[in-house]
């Protein structure tokens, strides 16, 4: 290794913001439908512009000798990948990661918890945005609420760090689930993040004009029933908790549009095809896909293009839930 990329904690953007999580798309492809993720009729990628499980493993390598120490996996659905067990294998092993998770709708989970868990995946969080059969079928238009309820009992047994679950909430849509989501995972000892939707990509089940229901509006459901007691901790993501008095739960509230969490920002992600995305809600990105391949096994290379990319982070996303600025989907930005 040069001298200046032997040492951690190089990540560091312009605005002085550390960057120490990897969010890393192992797929766009998925065996749900969401409404808010993506449209009915997908087009997905050809297999040969994904990166293999190799170059995976060497770009989360890279980001971990640069400092990055936490990696969540996500989609699309990240345990429809092929050899996904390999993967959290091989990452899980990396030197100086201190937390392997992963983003999942659970439906695979039945017959994988335990595997993940052997293979080294530290916690999951599970996507469940309705409770309902009839409206959870709806909302993911293929989905069995069933196969999902079944997924987060077996990632329970699996005895993670902790299951935490996540819930898209849409006015006119779910909004008067919000209760009934915080109860079941207060029940279950569980932490639950509920996120407002993100205008990314052309949709056409819903205006999310007229859908947008922000944290504020949540956390007074919510505080009807439950004491909310501000907390300072984190997960390294961009929830802000608040605990739950009397239980073992935090419930945490994403708010992209209503008071977004741009200044601690210490995450980039890392599309299935190999596109750096410096920002959720802006299209900065590099292409580290056309390093892996056209210099194999060039660590240093790789390295020297990740920290350049970090001038190119921007400050803040402006996301407007009227206009589509960005085009790509959520399961094509990964989670």
């Amino acid at each position: 290794m040069s001298g200046d990329l032997s040492q951690t904690n190089q990540l560091v953007d312009s605005f002085g913001r550390q960057v120490n999580y990897l969010r890393l798309s192992v797929t766009d492809r998925c065996n749900l439908r969401c409404t808010y993720c993506m449209a009915e009729e997908m087009t997905f990628l050809p297999k040969q512009q994904i990166l293999s499980l190799e170059e995976l493993r060497d770009v989360a390598a890279a980001f971990v000798a640069l400092g990055v120490n936490k990696i969540r996996l996500t989609g699309g659905e990240p345990l429809i990948r092929q050899d996904i067990l390999k993967l959290v294998g091989s990452l899980s092993r990396l030197s100086g990661l201190h937390e392997l998770t992963m983003t999942s709708n659970g439906i695979m989970l039945p017959t994988m918890a335990q595997s993940l868990k052997e293979a080294g995946l530290s916690r999951i969080n599970i996507s469940i945005d309705s409770l309902r059969a009839e409206r959870f079928k709806t909302l993911t238009r293929v989905g069995n609420l069933d196969q999902v309820l079944a997924g987060i009992q077996a990632a329970t047994e699996a005895k993670f760090q902790r299951v935490k679950l996540n819930a898209v909430i849409l006015a006119g849509f779910n909004d008067d689930e919000v209760l009934d989501l915080a109860r079941f995972a207060i029940e279950r000892e569980m932490d639950i993040s509920f996120i407002e939707e993100m205008p990314l990509g052309e949709i056409s089940s819903h205006q999310r004009a007229t859908t947008q229901i922000t944290s504020e509006t949540i956390r007074e459901q919510l505080s009807r029933e439950f004491t909310l007691i501000d907390s300072a901790e984190t997960t390294g993501g961009p929830s802000r908790y608040a605990r739950v008095a009397n239980t073992e739960s935090k419930i945490g509230f994403i708010s992209p549009l209503s008071n977004n969490f741009c200044s601690t920002c210490n995450r980039v992600r890392l599309t299935a095809e190999g596109r750096l995305l410096l920002c959720l809600g802006n299209e900065h990105s590099v292409d580290l896909r056309a390093v892996l391949r056209n210099y194999p096994g060039d660590s240093e290379r790789l390295k020297e293009t990740i920290v350049e990319a970090m001038d190119n982070k921007p400050e803040r996303h402006y996301f407007d839930p009227e206009q589509v600025d960005i085009v790509r989907f959520m399961n094509m930005t990964g989670g």
